[in-house]
């Protein structure tokens, strides 16, 4: 009895060391993280002007999507459940969700679609699954974090090029082994960079590559009723793959990826974060389509946010940030300002924070380390005083020091 008892003890004692040591761990990369100045906060309070949030046309507040969404339901009140049930290849799937697949699909010139539970599960479900071992991705270093991680667990081999730089694509792109596959977003979102997306997949068809294009910071914003920037640039029969994210101009939650009925089958049966996913509940996919719907019929709310973007730009052609390093030229929703330094990104951010506007900084590891920045996000809801004055802050924080 008292062996079990001193077995027992050092069983439960071991383990709490264990735990101390695995703490300590995590403790010790936190505060290095805190040194850094990169250590992550979540805030509650969105009280003060939004320049920060991706809803670039204020769907997610929309009086007008709320009454759709609403109505919708209505004629749905037959439906006996609100959660998604199980993963669409058990007992998930429905027929509004097919039907909404096709309409996005049709919307965007695809010829189908496989809806996922957002945009880090749709680029993590497709990179992770196309490329094989033997094949070659070439990426654009700007590209989103969720693509880097789709493409590591692929284990395929992965070849960063220069952003928006052809001409180190197509040095690289000589060096592709098996099956190569390019993949770029069509609006950057640390710096609003437009890919040049013609130029691109001329290079692709060159070299056999397949191209997809990450359009989760364009759709709902370019092209006829947002229809995107590969359907502008005419090449939406022409990319391998896109992805589109509900949660940036849609105001909604969730992502769709585009492409051929080869691609969607092969994508249920073998991207991972698909299959072993819950459906997302009904009402969501509702969200989704009457925020198409008012897109669609509402082309005043991209023209607003064209013309605040013009302003914006205006606004700083005319300040003294134009004859400086900090901006970054950019014709998208997000601008951007160069702050480098972390502690020097977030005192510049704290003091914006102060003055009434709602900015988050972009800090290293985030970035890269010397090219931290401030992201603004401009909206169709912002006005031209607000603007104004936010560039004339710009300008108080950024020159003072040089």
């Amino acid at each position: 009895m008292i062996k079990n008892i001193n077995f027992e003890f050092y069983y439960i004692f071991s383990n709490f060391e264990i735990e101390s040591l695995m703490v300590k761990r995590y403790e010790a990369q936190l505060n290095k993280r805190k040194t850094e100045g990169s250590y992550i906060n979540l805030t509650t309070a969105h009280n003060t002007i939004d320049f920060c949030s991706n809803d670039f046309l204020g769907l997610s507040a929309s009086t007008d999507l709320k009454t759709r969404i609403l109505k919708f339901l209505k004629n749905l009140e037959s439906v006996s459940y609100v959660g998604g049930t199980g993963s669409r290849i058990i007992s998930g799937n429905t027929a509004l969700i097919e039907s909404l697949e096709n309409f996005i699909a049709t919307y965007h010139y695809a010829e189908a679609g496989l809806l996922f539970n957002s945009g880090y599960d749709a680029n993590i479900g497709l990179l992770s699954c196309l490329p094989e071992r033997m094949d070659t991705v070439f990426y654009d270093r700007g590209i989103n974090p969720s693509v880097k991680d789709g493409i590591r667990l692929s284990h395929a081999r992965a070849l960063p090029f220069k952003h928006n730089n052809l001409t180190h694509l197509e040095q690289l792109l000589n060096k592709s082994k098996g099956q190569p596959f390019v993949v770029v977003q069509s609006v950057y979102a640390s710096d609003g960079a437009i890919a040049p997306l013609k130029e691109i997949y001329r290079l692709c068809a060159s070299h056999n590559a397949l191209l997809i294009v990450d359009e989760s910071y364009a759709a709902g914003i370019y092209g006829n009723g947002g229809k995107g920037l590969v359907v502008e640039n005419e090449l939406s029969n022409k990319v391998f793959a896109r992805v589109i994210s509900f949660s940036k101009a849609f105001g909604c939650h969730g992502a769709i990826v585009l492409g051929s009925q080869v691609l969607r089958n092969y994508l249920i049966n073998f991207s991972r974060p698909f299959i072993y996913s819950t459906a997302v509940p009904f009402y969501n996919y509702i969200s989704v389509k009457s925020a198409y719907d008012l897109l669609n019929e509402n082309e005043e709310l991209l023209l607003a946010l064209q013309g605040n973007i013009a302003c914006f730009k205006k606004l700083i052609e005319k300040s003294a940030l134009i004859n400086s390093s900090d901006y970054i030229e950019s014709q998208s929703p997000v601008q951007c300002f160069y702050a480098k330094g972390n502690s020097y990104c977030k005192k510049v951010t704290q003091a914006l924070n102060r003055a009434g506007f709602d900015i988050k900084p972009l800090l290293s590891p985030f970035v890269a380390k010397g090219a931290e920045r401030i992201r603004v996000c401009i909206h169709a809801f912002n006005t031209h005083d607000e603007m104004a004055a936010l560039v004339r802050e710009l300008e108080n924080q950024l020159l003072k020091n040089q």
